[in-house]
């Protein structure tokens, strides 16, 4: 039972960043799954995988209600990583479950460490389609990799490569998340890795109702406060991880 309410409070909190941000839910997820769950590291990001996919559809359709989606430029983008995402989705179950560990707690600093600076990324006018296309490929192996949508990387590179208003940027890069994470959800379709469906399903629940929450959020509450708030607390779930492995 206790389980099963961690797993709630989980959810509701992946899916308040999704929603609220289109980064930071999906970076929450491994941790939780693993440190809360007891969830291994590969059952944890092939989970967490399919926790981004649902919860990311659900956020991305009151997105596309408020029309904050810009589709051309979210398939485009998505596009150049979907092999890079497929690749490296296969590839991941070959690594060590510690090499694992720590490749996801440092990209979580990094996120934390973007998401806690003040200023938004400003789009540059133009869009470069060679940028675009190595942005794009570069996400899909971190989604593949670590299982991990991305998002936190998603909207600084929309804003700034693909020239997408920050205002559509969120909605956008759920678009580029689920586009990715199905990708390389597929190449891990070929692995054994057991999930225990009992605890992701009641995850999944309040992540979907977080999502529709955290799209309210926005319209209350500043981007800058919400970045702040979810980047302190993945910058402290980053060095516990690292700390947890290496010890």
């Amino acid at each position: 039972m206790t389980a099963v309410v961690l797993a709630l409070l989980a959810g509701g909190v992946v899916g308040l960043a999704l929603g609220a941000l289109g980064a930071g839910g999906s970076i929450l997820t491994v941790p939780a799954l693993i440190y809360l769950l007891g969830f291994s590291p590969a059952a944890a990001t092939t989970a967490g995988l399919v926790i981004v996919i649902v919860t990311s559809v659900a956020a991305l359709l009151g997105h596309a209600r408020a029309g904050a989606v810009r589709w051309r430029a979210g398939l485009l983008f998505a596009a150049a990583g979907l092999l890079p995402a497929a690749v490296a989705g296969a590839l991941s179950s070959r690594l060590p479950q510690a090499v694992l560990t720590l490749m996801f707690a440092a990209l979580a600093g990094l996120a934390a460490l973007r998401m806690l600076r003040r200023r938004a990324p400003r789009g540059s006018g133009r869009a470069s389609a060679v940028r675009a296309a190595g942005a794009g490929a570069g996400l899909g192996a971190v989604t593949g990799f670590l299982g991990v949508g991305g998002g936190f990387l998603a909207v600084p590179a929309l804003v700034t490569v693909l020239a997408v208003p920050m205002s559509a940027a969120v909605g956008t890069s759920l678009l580029v998340i689920v586009t990715n994470a199905l990708v390389a959800l597929a190449a891990r379709a070929f692995t054994a890795v057991d999930v225990d469906w009992a605890l992701i399903t009641p995850f999944l629940a309040t992540a979907v109702l977080g999502a529709w929450d955290g799209r309210r959020l926005t319209a209350k509450v500043s981007a800058a406060t919400l970045q702040r708030v979810f980047g302190t607390v993945l910058l402290g779930v980053a060095l516990a991880m690292g700390t947890a492995t290496v010890l």
